[in-house]
């Protein structure tokens, strides 16, 4: 596949069910929401899920997680050092970078480093990405409950009594639907080189965002990918909007529904833009 030439719009529907998808670390880390109540999942976070199915699929990734490192650099400026040696100008370093790294030449990177006994001169390189992600809002306000939890054994010497350290508190969203927008800009994928065979990375990665993501507050199952849908425009900078395309889908309580429990709660249906009909596609 070559390189990318048809600007690209995405929408993935995401169900929660008694999980906490992304904790706000400034509230008790309870589930993220708006002042309506809507449930939030930052786009930082999407994007860390991305990069980690991505490497799971067996690409090099800039920006791993210490849990997920493949390699021994401790830092992105070890890292980058490290694989960029060869470079006369800022622009060949950021070709380095994106030849080297998908998730650069996906998101972008600021490359900004201090000088160090290796380097003779620091580094700041900018890398503008062509894959934009909006932070995920849920369909409808969500409920959260706080389950008070407790350890067995104290972390730290206490004598015959239960340490402070033993109490905690578990957040988690009883349901609900999220909706994740995203779009791919051409003019930037030239950029960078991210090409056709990305783009179907990308789409892999969403379809199957949640394998290998499970923890304490998202345990397996509690979080799954309904539906991808993929807007494939017939020119570069599209057909219509990203607002325009991203509105076209509508989803809504059904009539009946109070408190929503499932998917099914949800009335979905696609009003029609002339000449682009997305891909749907199942989640795993």
């Amino acid at each position: 596949m070559g390189s990318l030439q048809n600007k690209i719009d995405f929408t993935v529907i995401v169900k929660v069910t008694n999980a906490n998808p992304n904790g706000d670390p400034l509230n008790g880390n309870r589930p993220r929401t708006t002042y309506t109540g809507h449930g939030e999942i930052s786009d930082v976070c999407i994007k860390r899920k991305i990069r980690n199915r991505l490497q799971d699929m067996g690409e090099e990734i800039f920006v791993q997680s210490d849990d997920r490192k493949t390699d021994e650099y401790k830092s992105l400026s070890e890292r980058a050092s490290a694989n960029i040696t060869d470079y006369k100008s800022n622009d060949e370093y950021a070709k380095s970078a994106c030849e080297k790294w998908i998730d650069v030449r996906t998101f972008g990177q600021v490359f900004a480093f201090k000088k160090s006994k290796d380097k003779k001169d620091g580094i700041s390189v900018g890398v503008r990405g062509p894959v934009s992600i909006h932070q995920a809002v849920s369909c409808s306000p969500v409920d959260i409950t706080s389950m008070q939890i407790t350890k067995s054994v104290n972390g730290e010497p206490a004598g015959d009594v239960k340490g402070s350290d033993t109490m905690g508190t578990k957040h988690f969203v009883e349901f609900g639907l999220y909706r994740v927008k995203g779009s791919v800009n051409v003019q930037m994928a030239e950029k960078t080189g991210f090409s056709e065979e990305d783009a179907e990375k990308l789409k892999e990665a969403l379809r199957t965002l949640f394998i290998n993501d499970a923890s304490s507050a998202r345990p397996d199952g509690s979080m799954e990918v309904v539906s991808v849908y993929w807007w494939r425009h017939n020119n570069k900078i599209g057909q219509y909007s990203s607002a325009k395309v991203h509105d076209s889908l509508k989803i809504r309580l059904k009539e009946d529904v109070l408190i929503p429990v499932s998917a099914d709660d949800f009335e979905i249906w696609l009003e029609s833009l002339t000449g682009l009909e997305p891909q749907i596609i199942e989640g795993i």
